[in-house]
């Protein structure tokens, strides 16, 4: 071996040193703000912005009274596309930063981590300019009360507002505390629920007027708002399917499977992995904007799991089953819950990781490229931005007489189809994870998986709610309080009326579906603890924020229903279902109060689609199901065979509810109850049957 001499290997260690400490500076961020120590992953993406943002906080707030500066607020959250382009346009910009950072204290917010935030200046750009959305960008006073606000702003408008607000900051303040005043008493007389004069009977024709009013904004050939871009908004079509078939509107229930049927086929849904997009761009649901929400995809799985019970659609059975192992694959955590969204770019351009480009295609086996083009649309139909959307032209039972294959037969090869696309997508990069854990969400997927379990007599989709149910129980909760937020084994933010109200609805459904009480017990936990934190006397409304909470402009009582149903719509829900399984006679009257109030309210049906369905029971007829015995769950789940939104369902082999008093006989025996006054048992489901609608 030769001698290496000491210099050279002084000379290779340096070298070797040099480079090490170059790729160092190399990959290390340039700047570095207030926002790395959080855990929102959307504020971690600004957290190297070089605007000296912080989060939402009595810190930020209070620098900014120190400083005499004025605020901005944005908002907006991991997955949105537009948040993404201001960033890269505006955000990142150095001289823009610069102004910035001189003249204003900018804070970051994460609206799903913080929707009460979100909720007030959401209000408050929607009364300044007529609209809202995301990226929400909310100029303020150094107090927080808002002065002018928009959404997404390019890079040139932004610095021209930035500098018109400094300008009139320092020559007309008084312009500007005049209109921030005006502002907030308009903000505060919005945040309050008007209370009717007087205590009224409530009109149950308001339900059938509303529906016919509703019907004038429904698509006739591709179902949902006859309008673009299209929501799905699974409350108001649960409602619709429930006024339907017990107030016996077909038309009804052809609009909602017609809605079902048609997103189905469209590129709303993700043909290849399952699961829905946010929102169609369009009027026919094929071009999404491509990020993908747990709440969506939660109820969706609810709601296609009850009109499989109504239409026995065997297309909704899969697509129920392809959008749980969708969450199961990309979304779960590993503990039991789930995630909160995924983005809808992948390397910088939306929906690249679901498109198909010509190349991409012509790279497939010519077996594959035969098979795609047999299922789907690859043609002018599908075509979106020189690629493809995956898009069908028939649901599962036409397309499959079409291709003369029975139903099974068909569906057996497009679920080898699509498992053979989803390997080679999989290769691709995968659009970025939120991997917080919400509450409020979470929830409402409990709740769809127990309809799904219910629906298909699926133990799996038990299983994986009690799991869910339970992770929240022990790491979102003490002593009834509820955490928001929860990732990296930290639980932040304290619960919104949402996680309450959803959380102990989910615990109602898990109830009726394992008849276990103490998810009963929970249940009522949750709504009293709710009832004590967000009502005040002089209101049988719910606020969103608790009386607890500090730093915010003011409390909102929110009644309508959105792409989520309200707080107050969902707690009145709960109120009536755990009063009639306790008989608590406060809890029902409470549950009526709120919806009388509400009523006089009601304009367009799909903002009222959950006071809807509670106004439905509380007409009736309503049911009591009692099943007791050593067969309670199976005569349960051949009654879940039916659907029957109008019952209610308890029992089991023992229970402590008074409705279930002398009901355990011996053998086994189901009650069909209305008010609290039975038929006669009877041991068969058939016979029980008869005395439903």
């Amino acid at each position: 071996m030769k001698n290496i001499s000491f210099s050279l290997i002084l000379s290779l260690i340096l070298l070797v040193s040099c480079q090490t400490t170059q790729q160092k500076h190399q990959d290390a961020p340039k700047h570095s703000n207030a926002l790395v120590s959080e855990s929102s992953p959307y504020l971690l993406q600004h957290a190297h912005n070089p605007v000296n943002w912080m989060p939402w906080g009595e810190e930020a707030l209070n620098k900014a009274k120190e400083e005499n500066k004025l605020l901005l607020i944005s908002i907006g959250y991991s997955a949105c596309h537009w948040c993404h382009v201001m960033e890269r346009e505006t955000f990142e910009d150095s001289l823009t930063a610069a102004f910035m950072n001189e003249h204003f204290i900018s804070i970051k917010v994460d609206r799903e981590e913080r929707p009460d935030v979100d909720q007030i200046y959401m209000d408050a750009v929607q009364a300044m300019t007529g609209r809202g959305g995301w990226p929400l960008n909310c100029f303020a006073l150094s107090d927080g009360r808002p002065i002018h606000g928009g959404t997404y702003f390019q890079k040139e408008e932004w610095l021209t507002i930035m500098e018109s607000l400094i300008n009139m900051e320092k020559e007309s303040p008084e312009k500007l505390e005049v209109f921030a005043d005006q502002l907030m008493k308009g903000l505060q007389n919005n945040a309050l629920i008007p209370l009717p004069e007087k205590a009224s009977l409530i009109d149950h024709e308001v339900w059938r007027s509303t529906v016919q009013n509703w019907k004038s904004d429904w698509d006739p050939l591709y179902g949902g708002p006859n309008r673009s871009p299209k929501f799905p908004i699974p409350n108001s079509l649960a409602f619709l399917l429930q006024f339907g078939v017990s107030e016996n509107d077909p038309s009804a229930v052809e609009h909602v499977h017609l809605t079902l049927d048609n997103m189905a086929k469209g590129g709303i849904y993700d043909h290849v992995g399952g699961g829905f997009a946010r929102y169609s761009t369009d009027k026919q649901w094929k071009a999404p904007h491509f990020e993908k929400m747990l709440y969506d995809n939660a109820q969706l799985i609810g709601l296609y799991s009850l009109a499989y019970r109504e239409s026995k659609n065997p297309e909704y059975q899969r697509i129920v089953k392809e959008s749980i192992d969708f969450l199961q694959r990309e979304m779960n955590n590993g503990e039991g819950a789930f995630y909160a969204a995924l983005d809808a770019d992948s390397e910088g351009e939306e929906g690249k990781h679901y498109t198909w480009s010509n190349d991409e295609i012509e790279q497939l086996s010519p077996e594959l490229q035969v098979k795609l083009k047999r299922f789907y649309e690859i043609n002018a139909k599908g075509a979106w931005e020189h690629t493809h959307i995956l898009l069908r032209s028939d649901n599962d039972r036409s397309a499959a007489n079409n291709l003369k294959l029975s139903l099974e037969e068909y569906q057996k090869e497009l679920s080898a189809l699509n498992q053979a696309l989803l390997k080679i997508r999989n290769e691709r990069p995968k659009p970025g994870l939120d991997d917080k854990v919400l509450c409020s969400w979470n929830a409402l997927l409990i709740s769809g998986l127990c309809e799904a379990s219910r629906s298909f007599a699926n133990d799996e989709y038990a299983s994986l709610a009690t799991s869910c149910a339970n992770f929240l129980w022990r790491e979102l909760q003490n002593d009834a309080l509820l955490k928001h937020s929860f990732k990296n084994g930290i639980s932040k933010v304290d619960g919104h009326l949402d996680d309450y109200a959803y959380l102990a609805a989910a615990y109602i459904d898990l109830y009726q579906l394992t008849f276990n009480e103490e998810h009963l017990v929970k249940a009522v936990m949750l709504t009293e603890k709710a009832m004590e934190l967000f009502r005040e006397p002089d209101s049988p409304y719910f606020y969103f924020t608790s009386k607890q909470d500090s730093s915010l402009l003011l409390r909102k009582q929110e009644i309508q229903d959105n792409v989520i149903p309200s707080g107050n719509s969902t707690m009145a829900k709960n109120l009536f279902l755990l009063g009639s399984l306790y008989d608590r006679q406060d809890f029902q009257e409470a549950s009526a109060e709120m919806l009388r109030g509400v009523v006089p309210m009601i304009d367009y049906g799909q903002n009222f689609s959950n006071w809807g369905m509670l106004g439905l029971w509380q007409k009736g007829p309503f049911y009591e199901v009692a099943i007791t015995g050593p067969n309670a769950k199976a005569h349960r789940q051949e009654m879940d065979t039916h659907y029957l939104p109008q019952s209610l369902f308890l029992g089991g082999t023992s229970g402590t509810l008074p409705l279930l008093e002398g009901k355990f006989l011996g053998g086994d025996n189901i009650f069909v109850c209305q008010n609290k006054v039975c038929q006669f048992p009877v041991n068969n489901v058939d016979e029980a049957l008869e005395h439903l609608p």
